[in-house]
């Protein structure tokens, strides 16, 4: 693979996931949440339920976040083969994920916080109209998620898509927060009208910020790994050691660390008095780590 540096490249350096399909998808889901954001705030609004409307605001932030997604899609593919990126753009696909889950977070604490102050100044509320609503949006929320639901099942080879696409993971919690929230209000508006407890309504905006939160925090957490080239485990690193030690080699410097979400790379400068070839020092490392693309090694006699 040459290109116009006379550079001949010994592989692809396009390390990030086919996401068309994916992509497609936020692309339904997208305009579902932005239609139903709007009948939400503006009924949640006019009726006075906290919870609808606190599932509104909810459901616009996450347009937003899928107007990210959509973004880190299109970007990724635009600079797929660009060689100013030294390993792909494989990482904006998590770029995309971390930013959707920050919004996520914010979205939880900004529930939190006003669904406090409900509970200190109870409003009363139109529940007719606001349970119709309500039932709408989680009708519309539940069909967002079989669109953007895992289909590994039926599609043998793209088992690694919801796991380690942060992007649709990303999309995937979103829809599923919006549902949850939409479950949330329709208790909290019933128990409302039928037994009288309007601090239902606030409540259960806490308890859906505070499951909100947990999902975001792991999202984050997992994406984040990615963004800063957290290591492979130190079992990992043991593992290829006592595989190359079999080998009368000595490791003196490695680095493995992710790429792409289910890209690795690494690096490493290794010793021995009868060292093996590079590629069969890759033939090594790539049977314990199948998701290796990328392997440089610096081999000195000792």
């Amino acid at each position: 693979m040459k290109n116009d540096s006379g550079i001949e490249w010994e592989h692809s350096h396009d390390f990030g996931v086919d996401s068309k399909l994916h992509e497609n998808k936020v692309k339904i889901v997208f305009w579902l949440t932005t239609v139903i954001m709007v009948l939400e705030i503006a009924a949640g609004t006019w009726s006075g339920s906290m919870a609808l409307l606190a599932d509104g605001w909810h459901m616009g932030t996450h347009s937003a976040a899928f107007l990210i997604a959509l973004f880190a899609y299109s970007y990724a593919k635009k600079h797929a083969n660009n060689k100013d990126f030294s390993f792909g753009t494989g990482k904006v696909n998590s770029l995309g994920g971390f930013a959707s889950a920050i919004a996520l977070a914010i979205v939880a604490l900004m529930m939190i916080i006003e669904s406090v102050l409900r509970l200190v100044e109870p409003q009363s509320i139109h529940f007719n109209e606001a349970i119709i609503v309500a039932i709408i949006g989680l009708i519309v929320n539940i069909a967002s998620v079989f669109i953007l639901h895992d289909d590994h099942h039926h599609h043998h080879g793209e088992h690694h898509h919801h796991d380690h696409d942060h992007n649709m993971k990303a999309a995937y919690f979103h829809v599923l927060a919006d549902s949850l929230t939409s479950l949330l209000a329709i208790v909290a508006l019933l128990v409302g009208k039928y037994i009288g407890l309007l601090w239902m309504d606030p409540l259960m905006g806490i308890v859906g910020a505070v499951v909100i939160l947990r999902w975001s925090y792991g999202l984050i957490k997992e994406s984040s790994e990615v963004l800063l080239d957290k290591s492979i485990k130190t079992s990992t690193m043991d593992k290829i050691s006592d595989a190359l030690s079999k080998q009368n080699t000595v490791i003196n410097d490695i680095h493995v660390w992710k790429i792409a979400a289910s890209h690795q790379a690494a690096i490493l400068k290794v010793t021995s008095i009868e060292p093996l070839n590079s590629d069969e020092y890759k033939g090594i490392l790539k049977s314990l780590l199948p998701q290796l693309s990328h392997v440089s090694i610096e081999i000195q006699l000792g």
